[in-house]
């Protein structure tokens, strides 16, 4: 398709706050994918174009919670195996689930989510990134992967951030510890999806590659500002993208959008 000036001045500032949002608290997705629609693409090359942006940031992003040790390898190659295949289990139950069913489970789920947020009781950064791997931190994380990625398979906005809150509520990990293996989970479907729309030819390259410049920087403030101030910034940031999700599936629901 024909890329026009106009296009990379809609997209390149809201790819940086995109990625600057998902290093932080997951659901960049909220903002880029409307980006690129809003710039004139199709939904399909929107979605195979943003894939190609987001892979680009959340591998910045990923490689940096790396280098400074907070990915725990041996949690992670469970995790996004789990994640994998309760991402491709929920593709396949979404075909025969109604769109209204999940909407409405995800306005129930997304207040209930919001309250373990904020209850410091229960969301709580523990301030230890080493994480202790025994075997119920491994069966609680690889669960959690498994249900998140069936409904990233089935819907897919926020689940970085779902992300992010099971594997410290239920996980016990710190909060950065839990970003970065949010990330790695993130990434790996990234992956796998880009692979699929270049293979197919969909995404807007020159778009795409812009983008992804503005996610990378965006991608390399955030996962800053996570480890520098930790629960700090990472709580608001989630509440927001809980916020946005909510507003969105009303929309939806109302036939606004």
């Amino acid at each position: 398709m024909n890329v026009t000036p106009i296009m990379f001045l809609i997209v390149c500032p809201c790819l940086f706050l995109a990625g600057l949002i998902d290093s932080m608290a997951g659901g960049g997705g909220l903002i880029s994918l409307p980006a690129f629609m809003i710039a004139g693409l199709s939904p399909h090359l929107a979605i195979a174009t943003n894939k190609l942006s987001s892979t680009c940031g959340t591998t910045l992003t990923t490689a940096r919670f790396m280098k400074n040790k907070l990915i725990n390898v041996k949690l992670a190659i469970p995790s996004v195996i789990a994640a994998i295949m309760g991402s491709s289990l929920g593709a396949h139950l979404s075909m025969g689930m109604s769109e209204h069913i999940l909407q409405t489970i995800m306005m129930i789920i997304l207040p209930v989510a919001a309250f373990v947020v904020l209850n410091r009781r229960l969301f709580h950064d523990n301030g230890n990134e080493e994480i202790k791997l025994d075997i119920r931190t491994i069966i609680v994380a690889t669960l959690s992967a498994f249900v998140i990625g069936m409904y990233d398979g089935m819907y897919g906005p926020g689940t970085g951030t779902f992300l992010i809150i099971a594997f410290t509520v239920f996980a016990y990990l710190g909060i950065k510890s839990a970003n970065a293996q949010a990330k790695v989970i993130n990434l790996t479907t990234n992956i796998t999806a880009l692979v699929i729309f270049l293979m197919y030819g969909l995404p807007v390259i020159p778009l795409g590659l812009a983008g992804a410049a503005c996610s990378m920087i965006g991608n390399y403030i955030g996962s800053g500002l996570v480890m520098s101030r930790g629960s700090k910034i990472v709580k608001p940031a989630i509440i927001g993208v809980l916020i946005v999700l909510f507003i969105r599936i009303l929309f939806e629901r109302l036939g606004i959008i």
